[in-house]
Order: C-alpha cells, then structure tokens, then sequence
C-alpha cells in the first residue's frame, strides 16, 4: 500500500489484527526482509513493515534522510492507518530510527526491540567510515553494495544463506543512490540516545549477534548494564534474524505475549 507524504510516496504493509507490531528494516533493506514472519505473526497480531525513506518503494525526501525525517514519515502511516499504541522492532538503522521515534512520539509505545543497533551516536571512527562510504557509494555503488551484504553475515553463514545474500543484493541494487546517500548521511548525525534503554517506562528487548561484524558486541552490551532491558544474544553475525530464522520468531513472540 501507499501513503501520499510531502509529496512522495510511502510503501508499507499491514496484515492481521491483534497488538500492533511495526518492523523497520535496516540500510541497503527493504521491509520484504520481514516476510518470513509475517504470516505467523499476523495469526494474533497486526503487522506493519515499512519501507523506509530512500528504500524499497518509498521515494527519496532529501539528500540527508535523519532518524527523526524517518521517524516522522513512520508516524504518517501510523497514523493513517488509526493505531494509538504499538510495539516497534527495528533492525541496525531501523532500530536508530525506533529510537527517534521513541524519543518523540514516546506516549504511543508499547515495546521497544533493537535488533543488530545501538542506541549510541556515532563514534568519530564511524563517522570517518560513513564519509568513506558515501565516497564509495558514489564511485562505485555496485560494488560497495556487494561488498557490503555479503559482509553483514557471520562468515561462516555465508555460504548457508548464500542464495539469500544473493536476493538481498539485487534488491539493494535497486534502491536509488540518493537514497543510500541519504542514509548515510542520516547515520552519520544521530544524537546518542541510549537514556531510553534507562529511563523509558516500556519493555525493551535487545537482539544481539555475537559475532556481529558491524557493530562492536561487548560495545552494545555495555549499553544494557544498569538497564532492565532484556538481552537475546545469537551466536551469528549483523543480520541475526536472518541466521537465526526460527530463534528469532520465537523470541519476538515471547515478547509480545509478556507485554
């Protein structure tokens, strides 16, 4: 379905009735990442997966997509589609935008689930890395998109989900380079708001992969000291809800049904 918003427009997906449980999908993704549980997710509940800004069908706003530019085109389809609370689970960029979205729309939360993210701001290291990245982006996107799929998983995953990476790579491909940019861009600027995982009244879950080649493991685990957040640590790599399909699924019900 599609949402007309400042002009462009909106993709997004709504299927089942229930609790409210809105995914948004990482950089270089689409929301069809979330298909393989959709289906039984949607048995008891209502599913949202959004295309965010710059991805999948959802059209490009600018040449700097921020969390909070994500988080509010998010609540544009919310809102359209009547729901007051809901649970979100984001994936890497995802999850930043989760946090923006947390941060400004806080009375609507139900639940809160990062997935392979941080709630910290950049560090000047990533920061460095981004602006590499948007110079390769812009060289090269092809090859900076093949390369970076592939390097999402754990290695030894690789071969596993070969046929998957494989997928995930033309779908990548066809995201608009001003979209990618974008993104970066967005990343690159994000305030720090782990004072959520402290202070925020909802549950929090926090998927984890230990051999996470994207984000620093231990890094993300000191996050959640001192905090009630609860932790589901995979033995894999940045796209844990891919390697470990059934775990996963099995993880966010659980979730949902101690709400």
């Amino acid at each position: 379905m599609l949402l007309k918003y400042k002009n462009i427009n909106i993709h997004y997906s709504d299927s089942g009735k229930g609790t409210a449980l809105v995914f948004l999908h990482g950089f270089l993704e689409t929301s069809s990442i979330w298909n393989p549980f959709i289906e039984t997710l949607s048995k008891k509940n209502r599913v949202v997966c959004i295309d965010l800004l710059g991805h999948g069908k959802t059209e490009c706003l600018g040449y700097i997509h921020t969390m909070e530019d994500m988080a509010d085109a998010v609540h544009a389809v919310l809102s359209h589609l009547k729901l007051r609370k809901y649970i979100l689970a984001g994936h890497s960029m995802g999850g930043y935008v989760a946090l923006a979205y947390a941060e400004h729309y806080p009375d609507n939360i139900k639940g809160l689930c990062l997935i392979n993210s941080s709630a910290r701001a950049d560090s000047e290291e990533r920061k460095a890395n981004r602006d590499r990245a948007i110079k390769a982006v812009k060289q090269n996107h092809k090859a900076f998109i093949s390369m970076s799929i592939a390097n999402l998983f754990a290695p030894e995953n690789r071969e596993t989900f070969s046929k998957r990476i494989e997928t995930l790579k033309q779908e990548a491909l066809e995201l608009p380079l001003q979209g990618i940019v974008a993104a970066l861009e967005g990343m690159k600027i994000r305030p720090d708001r782990e004072a959520l995982l402290h202070f925020s009244p909802y549950k929090k879950l926090m998927i984890l992969g230990e051999k996470d080649p994207v984000l620093n493991y231990e890094e993300i685990k000191e996050q959640l000291l001192d905090t009630e957040v609860k932790a589901v640590i995979f033995d894999s790599g940045h796209m844990s809800f891919i390697e470990n399909e059934s775990n996963f699924l099995l993880e966010i019900m659980h979730f949902i049904e101690n709400m």
